[in-house]
């Protein structure tokens, strides 16, 4: 069996996540303290009681996501012995990259915090509110290829490109608000369905930049070293353990797409990965490896019941 920790990205968050784990395992109520010291906010209390609201906000949403993870990663090693060089990779789903090189190693917990906390920020000062849209083109005509024909329509009149190629069926668009209705219209002709999404800004999309600016800046000065495995990162689907190529590819992803149904294809057919195992909150990235992988396992490790009986099965 090779195996693969996948971190989630933003849209997994909910009320509630995180609070078992902290009750079960004196180790996550340790990165939750960790992450409230780094940040000097009690954001594990919003995480446990809300509201949903104040959580959902990205500048939130980004380190708490990132502080169930690493709970997640910390309990296995220091409770159950199962480090993360059990991985053959690492890879995380847009913020969750940065919850995957914290939980290898590569930056710490308490810069990996502040990093979020100031990419979340930095996203949200990039573009007005409602100035920039999201939209995710669903249905079984939904590949990359439809995509672009689609984000190509919308680039005619406005900011419009591919943002998310999270599997076949399911892709994300993002831009501004014109080019992206122009591209929703384009995606129905081509026999997609479009859902506009709710999200308080257009990530990973060109108008992203002044939010890149910030955090090559941030980056620059943070502390980053080679991971304990492999990254396969989202801007090249492909894998490092080289701390420069790190550091700019972070800032890449910011404006860059997702390329995550690479990323699961090639960890699946080229690294050789036969398991995979979602470490935070929800299992969004389970579904979408069975989907990829369909002859790879996916686990979503949530609760302490979880991790104690994907430990066991190693």
């Amino acid at each position: 069996m090779s195996l693969a920790f996948i971190f989630p990205g933003q849209g997994s968050q909910a009320v509630g996540m995180g609070a078992e784990l902290a009750e079960a395992f004196a180790s996550a109520r340790e990165v939750f303290q960790e992450v409230d010291d780094a940040l000097g906010q009690k954001l594990f209390k919003l995480m446990k009681e809300g509201p949903e609201a104040d959580l959902t906000l990205t500048e939130n949403a980004q380190p708490a996501l990132m502080a169930v993870s690493l709970a997640v990663s910390r309990t296995l090693e220091k409770e159950f012995g199962v480090a993360i060089e059990k991985a053959a990779f690492v890879a995380g789903h847009s913020l969750g990259e940065y919850a995957a090189l914290a939980a290898a190693g590569a930056i710490s917990l308490s810069d990996t915090a502040r990093l979020l906390k100031l990419r979340g920020q930095a996203m949200q000062r990039a573009v007005p509110v409602g100035a920039g849209a999201m939209a995710s083109l669903i249905g079984p005509k939904t590949d990359v290829a439809l995509a672009e024909a689609a984000a190509a329509a919308g680039a005619e009149v406005g900011v419009c490109v591919v943002a998310n190629d999270n599997n076949n069926g399911n892709v994300v668009i993002s831009g501004d608000r014109a080019g992206v209705d122009r591209a929703i219209e384009k995606a129905k002709e081509l026999g997609a369905r479009a859902i506009p999404l709710n999200v308080s800004a257009p990530f990973h999309c060109p108008l992203m930049q002044p939010a890149a600016d910030e955090m090559a800046e941030a980056l620059s000065m943070a502390t980053i070293i080679a991971p304990r495995a492999p990254l396969v990162a989202n801007v090249t689907a492909r894998p490092t353990l080289d701390p420069e190529a790190i550091r700019r590819m972070l800032v890449e992803q910011v404006t860059g797409r997702v390329r995550w149904r690479e990323s699961m294809e090639w960890m699946a057919t080229e690294g050789g990965v036969t398991r995979f195992a979602e470490a935070g909150s929800g299992k969004v990235l389970s579904g979408m490896a069975k989907r990829i992988a369909p002859d790879a396992e996916a686990t979503p490790l949530n609760t302490p019941a979880d991790l104690e009986t994907f430990a066991a099965s190693l």
